[in-house]
């Protein structure tokens, strides 16, 4: 494997009320094609618009800086999925990568709401905050910019934006210990 896709979504949002796969909808796939030496060979951002919860949340809109009128004039999922399909078209990659396990999880639960899912969704997926872990040996949480710090490095760009989350992912993969980016096949 000499490339990966790392892939950042995000998502319906509230400060008031659960939140779950189930109830979230995605409105920003992030996608990056990476070296595993770190380097990004090409990013995409595609907004999408939500179908259940239409209105964005207050708290939504200032965690991510997309706002209501980025997401009515955004494609339907479906048609997002295509757009995010034909830019990744001409790149190669083996497997897909997520910080977590959020981002598979959320890609399951819209590909069985629409019938539809990235071709990528089709390759194996590795969870890279578990490789993370497990490279510098702490069970704990590690979020994004807490593993940034620990390399001494600032997060670059608007956190809660895919693909500046995604751009962030791939100054860690460097530092991954290969051994650990267990890649699952789909079963």
């Amino acid at each position: 494997m000499e490339h990966i896709l790392i892939v950042d979504l995000e998502a319906t949002c509230w400060n008031d009320r659960p939140q779950s796969v189930e109830v979230m909808e995605i409105i920003e796939f992030g996608s990056a094609v990476v070296s595993l030496a770190g380097e990004v060979v090409t990013g995409h951002s595609q907004l999408v618009r939500p179908t259940n919860n239409h209105r964005l949340s207050q708290f939504c809109q200032d965690l991510t800086t997309i706002n209501q009128t980025m997401v009515d004039s955004a494609p339907s999922y479906r048609e997002a999925v295509a757009l995010v399909d034909k830019a990744l078209d001409r790149y190669e990659f083996s497997a897909w990568g997520s910080w977590g396990q959020y981002d598979y999880n959320q890609i399951s639960i819209e590909k069985a709401r629409h019938g539809v899912a990235p071709a990528f969704f089709d390759l194996p997926h590795t969870n890279l905050k578990t490789a993370w872990q497990r490279t510098i040996g702490v069970r704990k949480k590690a979020g994004l910019r807490g593993a940034l710090g620990r390399l001494g490095l600032e997060f670059e760009g608007n956190q809660h934006r895919a693909l500046d989350d995604v751009r962030n992912i791939a100054r860690i993969l460097p530092h991954i210990d290969r051994t650990q980016l267990l890649i699952y096949p789909k079963e």
